[in-house]
């Protein structure tokens, strides 16, 4: 033993003070130790009989979320709390007890937070099951899932700001609070200037909330932005982003959506009206175009059945402008079905009446010659008298 302790005076000298406190309570440490694991491994018999054997027959076949997301805070509560049991049995010293019991008591408050905040996930995947966001009138599903998303970043920001609030009330030390209390009354100006700062930071955060409730956009709405067309991909905390039609992203603060105006093609519903226009002479039958454009349209599945107007809606001095209109379930849809609706009536006209598409007039163009002699007379210079001489 004593060429124990020479030893440990070259190898390790601040370990030496501690041996005779060691020696002293060796009997309780042994004794705490077997405690502990005792303790650990029951709470670990009974986390194992709850979660493998009576959750993963009830719960897990329908709710497999809830299984997956409460595990780990589960085991950690479970470990925690056996501990928290057998530290008395160490019996060392009461500031001892008092230092380990506040620890374990600061971790129970962390996982107690871990499993609130699992909670509302778990909350917000059994929501999710129930609306389909694939289906092709997902409407319903979409607001359901935008309300989901700002609710649980709010949730999960007042449980952070509760856990903080429940560490610090442990630390239950009336100086430490005096200290606390005199240096927020003197930071009176420098909070003054964090609230300027943080004025767009919560601006975003009520604009969230308005628009979990209000619905100005949800979830993979079609919305025009700043003049691009895209897709509502993400609404976080601060701001939207907006997958815009060459995958680029658009990052659009929360705000901009209750400060401008902008347009939501997949407000009430995702069926939309497209149009495009034709160009053909004044001697072009609009009949055989109107029935042309009711059989393209039954031809293919990108027509919803609803919307099927042909009319002529102008005359130019050249052509008249006949305007086709139909409707599609979803913006994706429509766009395909005007290029393909466009390109059929155009093979159409070249194949039927080739004579009606559009076409200068040769009186036009004599016109329009004589016009431009008459414009070259006038401009050009009257001759002298001495040059007619």
């Amino acid at each position: 033993m004593q060429e124990i302790a020479s030893l440990l005076h070259i190898v390790a000298p601040p370990i030496v003070p501690i041996l005779p406190v060691i020696g002293r309570h060796v009997h309780k440490l042994v004794l705490g130790s077997f405690v502990l694991s005792g303790a650990l491994l029951a709470s670990f018999v009974v986390y194992s009989l709850v979660f493998r054997f009576v959750l993963r027959k009830t719960v897990a076949p329908d709710h497999p979320s809830i299984l997956r997301r409460f595990r780990k805070p589960a085991l950690c509560l479970f470990l925690i709390a056996a501990t928290m049991l057998a530290i008395p049995a160490f019996g060392i010293s009461e500031y001892f007890n008092d230092t380990a019991e506040h620890a374990l008591h600061i971790c129970f408050i962390l996982c107690m937070a871990w499993l609130l905040i699992a909670a509302v996930y778990a909350v917000e995947d059994i929501l999710m099951r129930r609306y389909d966001m694939h289906a092709a009138d997902n409407l319903r599903a979409r607001r359901i899932r935008t309300q989901m998303t700002v609710m649980r970043r709010l949730a999960i920001g007042f449980i952070g700001l509760l856990a903080i609030g429940l560490i610090l009330y442990t630390f239950n030390n009336t100086r430490m609070w005096q200290y606390g209390a005199g240096l927020l009354a003197s930071a009176g100006l420098a909070s003054l200037a964090l609230a300027a700062a943080a004025k767009s930071t919560v601006s975003n955060l009520l604009a969230g909330i308005q628009i979990a409730f209000t619905e100005p956009i949800r979830l993979d709405d079609v919305v025009i932005v700043e003049g691009q067309w895209g897709r509502i991909e993400e609404i976080t905390a601060a701001y939207v982003v907006v997958c815009i039609w060459n995958l680029q992203r658009l990052i659009v603060p929360l705000s901009y959506f209750i400060d401008h105006p902008f347009q939501n093609w997949t407000r009430t519903s995702a069926n939309l009206m497209g149009t495009f226009y034709l160009y053909a002479d004044y001697t072009c039958p609009i009949a055989p175009l109107r029935q042309e454009l009711t059989r393209i349209l039954k031809t293919t599945n990108l027509w919803d059945g609803k919307v099927d107007v042909l009319q002529v809606t102008e005359f130019t001095p050249q052509a008249m402008q006949i305007r086709a209109l139909m409707s599609a379930g979803d913006s994706g849809k429509l766009w395909d079905l005007r290029c393909y609706v466009r390109e059929q009536m155009i093979a159409f006209l070249q194949k039927n009446y080739p004579q009606c598409l559009p076409k200068q007039r040769i009186a036009e163009l004599q016109n329009a010659l004589w016009e431009q002699v008459n414009e070259h007379l006038q401009s050009s210079p009257e001759p002298s008298p001495a040059q007619n001489a």
